[in-house]
């Protein structure tokens, strides 16, 4: 059968590779938008530090080099299992400084230099080795990130690292010349502020007067056209660019042998598990842009990046890495989505960390004008938050719960930045970030809210509220019993009539079976009118109000598949499938969506399936059917049981 408004085939423009001087100018685009952000770190910590000027030099240059590296490893991928392949970029975390400095001062005899450089190292690669290892059993928690939670930890990045961007942008009075006049810090400050309005109104005028690969390159016009406007008006200087080294490598363990003090490896294990979370958001905001659904393998992937990145930073005299926001808006805003243009962009971040004069001119950008460009680019994060949090029911009283005591704590830590020092150390780190206690509130309240409940014994469902065990299950009443699992199957409780008929179970996997056998068992007619009971995937997708009586579940589960901004050409393909489906099988087309990555694969198996005979046809749609049941029968044990369902399922994996 033809597809009549099929539209043929394109590449995955994750994938897709832009021509060279598209691919050059948009790389250059993500390394301006990332610099700053990159060489922040190793200052402060320098800082803290009290290093001298060509130390501190050195770890700029061996941050950036170590930046690019670990850039290639998340975008462009290190064989099967190592980087997300997805349009990442590495940086180093913010909250590594603290506790790096502390570590450092701590291993230092005179309290700073150079001293404290091997133990903060050393540190950094042990918590680099632990991350890589555990990457596979944080991803099986994935189950604890629903869009609820993903949807607040993306809200809260792109709200508080707003406060990054104000500190860029009002701050340039500070810069002023010792025994400057108030009215001359004053002035200066107006100066930073206006440079910063017209650096986001250049971006704001490109993206509203051009389309096509002008509009793509908004932030890249933006930061140049200030920087231009500061230098001719005297306010920015490229003098540095003489004065420095044409060429300087970082070489491993430049300043001596790694040392491993115990109290450092586990402030950097907390650290580490910190940025998780963090990269855990990351990841789901660019997937949910790129139009990708995240799975546990792209967080398992992403994570072990993170590792061996981190590894690499404590070799090559570099810090932890976790991917950056800043460039996770620039997707946004630019809705250029190939992998490969962040790759290119770790290249030249390899190249500006052996080149301290190309370093040189993008350091020269004043620092109000890449505070507008990341105020733009932060907000467009909070955005990809509130629109996964639209998908979420905030009418029930838990999920409002979450979102706001959690958007509420992280900026009462950005809003009160010294927090960090008015508790105790230990918890210091907590109150150091807005985005890590925000995170951590949202996790832990999806938790308490929806997921705790006893431990003990094989729970395998809820009732009423209460986990029960495999025995309780055999014992139920058949009402009881349906009212338990009936929710598994759409419109139809016989399957579950007829399971409880088959009792008793001796374990969870025969029970799981019984309710695979009494469907694939039934007659061709109440095969037939189950299936007819689903709600079309398309119509799953482009509505987000569930109809009175309708399938709640089915929404929620669909809430998960990131496809991106639909245009209209898209919406009509996805209606154009749902008709010619209809038409042909005179049923709704079910798709179990764990099955789905993204909008080209869910077209390419929807078509494929229009064209199949109706006897296969028949056979594939029942059996999404059975799946989509066998993944709420999952979410019945993992109710029962969150936490040990999860490290059963890695432990079980793992053998």
């Amino acid at each position: 059968m033809s597809r009549p408004t099929a539209a043929p085939a394109v590449k995955d423009p994750v994938d897709a590779v832009p021509s060279v001087k598209r691919l050059a100018v948009l790389s250059v685009q993500h390394v301006l938008a990332f610099y700053a952000g990159a060489v922040i770190v190793p200052l402060v910590i320098s800082q803290g530090l009290g290093l001298d000027d060509a130390t501190t030099i050195h770890l700029i240059n061996a941050d950036l080099f170590t930046c690019g590296i670990a850039t290639i490893i998340q975008s462009a991928g290190l064989g099967p299992r190592i980087g997300v392949r997805l349009p990442l970029i590495q940086g180093v975390t913010f909250t590594a400084v603290s506790p790096l400095i502390a570590i450092g001062l701590a291993a230092s005899p005179g309290a700073g230099g150079t001293e404290g450089l091997a133990a903060m190292y050393g540190s950094i690669i042990v918590a680099g080795l632990a991350t890589f290892l555990a990457a596979p059993f944080f991803a099986r928690l994935l189950r604890f990130f629903p869009p609820v939670v993903t949807g607040t930890l993306l809200t809260v990045m792109g709200t508080t690292l707003l406060s990054v961007s104000a500190g860029d942008i009002v701050n340039w009075g500070t810069y002023a010349p010792q025994g400057s006049s108030e009215s001359d810090v004053a002035w200066l400050t107006i100066k930073g502020l206006l440079y910063a309005l017209g650096t986001i109104a250049t971006i704001v005028l490109v993206q509203r007067v051009f389309k096509g690969f002008m509009g793509t390159i908004s932030v890249l016009v933006g930061l140049v056209a200030a920087t231009t406007v500061a230098w001719a008006l005297g306010d920015t200087d490229f003098s540095q660019v003489s004065q420095a080294d044409s060429v300087s490598v970082t070489t491993p363990f430049f300043f001596g042998a790694p040392a491993f003090p115990l109290t450092g490896i586990v402030s950097m294990l907390i650290v580490m598990a910190v940025t998780a979370v963090e990269t855990t958001g990351d990841v789901f905001a660019t997937g949910e842009i790129v139009g990708r659904r995240i799975t546990s393998r792209h967080i398992a992937a992403a994570l072990r990046a993170d590792g061996l990145s981190t590894v690499l930073g404590g070799v090559l005299n570099s810090f932890p890495y976790t991917c950056f926001a800043q460039n996770v808006g620039l997707v946004r805003l630019t809705q250029v989505k190939s992998r490969w243009v962040v790759t290119a962009a770790g290249a030249i971040m390899i190249v500006l960390g052996v080149l301290p004069k190309a370093g040189a001119v993008v350091a020269a950008i004043p620092t109000p004008v890449i505070g507008g460009a990341s105020l733009v680019m932060f907000a467009n994060v909070a955005v990809v938050g509130l629109q996964t949090l639209a998908k979420v029911d905030l009418h029930d009283n838990r999920n409002a719960t979450i979102v706001s005591t959690s958007i509420g704590l992280a900026l009462l830590v950005t809003f009160k930045p010294d927090m960090a020092t008015m508790v105790p150390d230990w918890l210091a780190i907590l109150f150091g970030s807005g985005v890590t206690i925000g995170s951590i509130t949202a996790i832990v309240l999806n938790l308490i809210f929806f997921h705790v409940g006893r431990q003990a014994g094989p729970d395998v469902a809820v009732v009423k509220g209460r986990a029960v065990s495999l025995e309780e299950v055999n014992a139920m009443d058949q009402a009881t019993f349906v009212e338990a699992f009936g929710s598994m199957y759409v419109g139809a409780t016989w399957p579950a009539e007829r399971v409880a008929g088959q009792r008793p179970f001796t374990s969870v996997a025969e029970l799981r079976q019984a309710f695979e056998d009494v469907v694939l068992t039934a007659s061709p007619t109440e095969q037939e009118a189950l299936m007819a009971g689903y709600t079309d995937i398309v119509d799953l997708l482009l509505s987000q109000d569930v109809a009175p009586g309708g399938d709640q579940q089915a929404h929620m589960d669909t809430a998960s598949l990131a496809l991106g901004e639909l245009d209209d050409a898209q919406a009509a393909e996805l209606r154009a499938l749902g008709s010619a489906y209809h038409e042909r099988f005179s049923r709704p087309l079910v798709m179990c969506v764990s099955r789905v990555a993204n909008r080209e694969t869910l077209m390419a198996r929807g078509w494929a399936r229009v064209e199949s005979s109706p006897a296969r046809e028949a056979r594939v749609a029942l059996g999404e059917v059975i799946d989509i049941a066998d993944e709420r029968f999952d979410v019945l044990m993992a109710d029962a049981n969150p936490v040990r369902s999860a490290w059963v399922r890695s432990l079980e994996q793992l053998g």
